[in-house]
This record gives C-alpha cells, structure tokens and sequence, in this order.
C-alpha cells in the first residue's frame, strides 16, 4: 500500500515539475485564465445602449421634442435619423442603419394633455436580445415621461403590436442554427490547422520537408488546401442539415455565401496555422486553439451583441 502511494506522489511530482519546466504550458495554465477573465468580465456583457434609433415626428411640438430627448438622454438610445416619412423609417430598419423606430402621431401634444396618447416603436427583430432589452428601456422611458409630464397623476401608454420581419415565426432555431454553423466550422478548421505544422516537428520530419526543393509558401498552401477542403465539405454538410432538417429558410445568394465562406476559412486556417508554428507539440497546439477558440466565440456577437461592449473590444472584435 505504502509502494503504491509512493509511485502515485513520484508521478505527480513528475507531473508539476514537467508543467513548470515549460514555460509556454505555465503561460496558458496561469495567465490564460486571468486574461479571460479580464477579458469576459469586460467585454460580455447583455446591458444595450446606445441602439441607433430613427424618429419620425408627425406632431412636431414641444412635447414631441422632449419625448425624443427623453430618448436619448437615457444613454440606452440614440438618434440614428429623423424624417417626416414612415417610409425613411422602414428604409432604415431594412439597411440596418438603425435598430429602433420611434414614430409619433399628429396630435400627440394635445392627446398628451388629456391623457391618452399614444407612440408607436418598431425595433428590429433580427437581434432578438437586443429587441428585447431595447423593449423594455423604451417602455419605462416612455412612462416616465408620461407621469412627469402628468405631475404623477398618470401614465403614459405604450401600446406595443408586434409584428416580426425577421423571422415571422420567431423561431429559436433559425436565430441560432446559423451562428452555431460559423462556430462549427471555425473549431474545425482551427484544429485541423493547428496541428498540421507542429505534428511534422515532432516527429522529426519538418527538417527533411525544409531540405526539399519546397519553398515556404509552397509548404503553406499545401499544408492549408486539404484542410481547406475539408472545411468547404463540412460546411456543405451542416449547411444542408440546417436546410432540409432543421428547415432553416434560406433567402439571399448561394454564390455569396460560397465566397464569404472562403473568406471565413481563410481566416480561420491562417490562425490555426499560425498557431500550429508557434507550438512546439501537438498537446499546446491542441490547448492554444482553445484558448483563441472561446475569444473568438464570444466576441464575436453570437451570444452578447458587439455594440454592448466597450470601445477597445469593440475595435478588438
């Protein structure tokens, strides 16, 4: 029993002093994680401000004005456009140029003052998170606002008739079944790639590929057109699941998702690459794609929307 409890301490001890010996293994096991933190606890965030917003003011009064001021003085929105055409408004949802529409009718200031007026807000859907949250920013202002201008006697309300452009049905799936296909294909390239250089170091044949008449980019572009194509065929594959199994709709180019695509790989093939030169073996290469993994993932905007965050991350993304 004692033996035994001696050559499990010497293998553990074996263990640290192999992790401490490597000084890149004790840069990902000890600063990766502070890093993430810092990182995430930033970044990753669901508070929305700053939702561009375009009014539409029939009423031009006074009481009009300051609803729009009570708007963007909140910090949760501001003003992206104004016209006096509902039909800019839907212009400007359609080219994403803004998120949310606030429309007032003619005669607010006078409905106002007897107590029922009303608004009209559109937001849109294709961000769910930020509809949401935009929501109920927008009903709290807008009651604020009724009681002050009611001297607190009464609210303000917001009639809200949803009506969805983006996904009518407003199906989970077809939120999240896209966004999980790029995170599918970026985790698969990443690791193909990543360990495509680093496993000929070690096992000793990269010096005798270097003594080949191969140059450099030759070497690359052979390294990375296989795991290019197994890329392109996965991407086929969970492309066609999403269609005929899930019934994703597809609505746009099929051309111009093929070269966008490309243009993904190409991003995420030279970031496996060029973790899988920097790596000495295959485990760090396998642990480091991980590490860019989950960034990239996260920052992204598939889970928290990227206006939410900061400036620097907002660049960084």
């Amino acid at each position: 029993m004692m033996q035994s409890i001696e050559r499990i301490f010497e293998i553990v001890r074996k263990e640290f002093l192999q992790v401490l010996r490597d000084p890149r293994l004790v840069r990902v096991i000890v600063l990766a994680p502070l890093i993430q933190l810092m990182l995430f606890g930033y970044a990753v965030s669901t508070d929305v401000r700053n939702v561009p917003t375009f009014v539409v003011d029939h009423d031009r009064s006074q009481a009009s004005r300051d609803l729009v001021e009570a708007f963007t003085a909140s910090g949760y929105f501001r003003l992206a456009g104004a016209s006096a055409r509902t039909a800019d408004l839907v212009t400007s949802l359609d080219r994403a140029d803004a998120m949310a529409g606030l429309v007032i009718p003619s005669g607010f200031a006078a409905e106002l003052a007897a107590g029922r007026a009303r608004v009209q807000l559109l937001l849109d859907g294709s961000d769910s998170n930020t509809a949401t949250v935009a929501r109920g920013y927008a009903e709290r202002i807008v009651q604020e606002f009724g009681v002050r201008r009611a001297g607190g006697g009464a609210t303000l309300a917001l009639e809200l008739r949803e009506r969805a452009w983006f996904n009518p049905d407003l199906a989970s799936r077809d939120y999240n079944v896209p966004a999980v296909i790029g995170a599918i294909i970026l985790l698969v390239a990443l690791l193909l790639t990543s360990l495509a250089v680093v496993r000929e170091r070690e096992i000793g044949t990269l010096e005798q590929l270097m003594v080949t008449p191969l140059s450099a980019g030759e070497l690359i572009i052979g390294k990375t057109l296989p795991f290019a194509f197994i890329s392109l065929v996965d991407f086929a594959l969970v492309f066609a699941l999403a269609l005929f199994w899930f019934k994703v709709p597809f609505v746009g180019s099929l051309p111009m998702l093929l070269v966008a695509t490309v243009l993904y790989l190409l991003g995420t093939l030279g970031t496996g690459l060029l973790i899988s030169t920097v790596s000495k073996t295959q485990q760090e290469a396998f642990m480091t794609s991980f590490l860019v993994f989950m960034p990239l993932l996260l920052l992204s905007g598939f889970m928290f929307p990227v206006a939410s965050m900061p400036r620097v991350f907002q660049w960084l993304t």
